[in-house]
């Protein structure tokens, strides 16, 4: 969640992304922004995704039709320690006719600045590898190397997540570029609001035309408390490839 830290250069780069077009859907929207749980500290999100406007065909033969679909997943959590942890997330979705489906299983490893919510520049590096059936993934095995680089100086926060995802199984083994950015406004060390932007560019050897990209831009509110975190946001699609409109939360609870 956000924390206290911006300026003209934060707006320069995320402005060079929202003219790249992206973004994604599915069981997780969500900048990571390095904070990681301490050591012997676990922890629960519920993550929920609902597209009430979307594309009515999937992107892949098979796959999940993103109109009136819901897609989510719990995350586990345990942090290792001061800068490691691991976690396990179990995707699911609701289709527009209101069947249920599992989504597999995805293992994360994050390693991280310690205590980045105090700093002013952090970093950190998330590996993640899971397996989902035909509905969510058109490959089976798939991998996420998702980079994390953030600034704050109050009251402003940008992060930046150049994502990777590495297509493990198939007939075609390809590398995509998908980055995410978010650009916060910290009210105080609990409240926040602000932009988050989702990109797709598809494999880095063939790039999608620009009205292809699924690109989302999100308004978002964030609350850190001792007890519980929430994260809202309501999304827009900037392109002809993207969904219309689209919501999410993320509910997390650490004990």
């Amino acid at each position: 969640m956000a924390r206290p830290g911006g300026g003209g250069l934060v707006g320069a780069v995320l402005c060079l992304l929202l003219g790249a077009d992206t973004a994604r859907a599915g069981d997780e929207i969500q900048v990571y922004n390095a904070e990681i749980n301490p050591p012997g500290r676990f922890s629960l999100q519920l993550h929920g995704n609902y597209v009430p406007r979307g594309r009515a065909a999937p992107e892949h033969p098979g796959g999940l039709v993103p109109d009136g679909a819901w897609n989510g997943t719990p995350e586990f959590a345990l942090g290792l320690t001061d800068f490691w942890e691991v976690g396990l997330y179990l995707p699911y979705a609701v289709t527009r006719g209101g069947d249920f489906a599992a989504g597999g299983a995805k293992l994360r490893t994050l390693v991280a600045s310690p205590h980045a919510h105090d700093r002013r520049f952090f970093y950190g590096v998330n590996f993640e590898l899971g397996y989902q059936p035909r509905l969510f993934e058109k490959s089976h095995w798939n991998s996420e190397i998702r980079p994390i680089i953030g600034w704050r100086r109050a009251p402003l926060e940008f992060i930046l997540n150049p994502i990777v995802d590495v297509v493990l199984s198939g007939p075609r083994h390809t590398v995509d570029f998908a980055p995410a950015a978010r650009l916060a406004y910290l009210f105080s060390s609990t409240w926040a609001a602000g932009i988050e932007h989702y990109a797709d560019f598809g494999p880095i050897d063939d790039f999608e035309s620009g009205g292809r990209r699924f690109q989302e831009v999100f308004l978002v509110g964030d609350y850190s408390g001792p007890k519980l975190d929430v994260d809202f946001g309501i999304g827009r699609g900037l392109t002809a490839g993207s969904d219309d409109w689209t919501v999410k939360f993320i509910l997390g609870w650490g004990w």
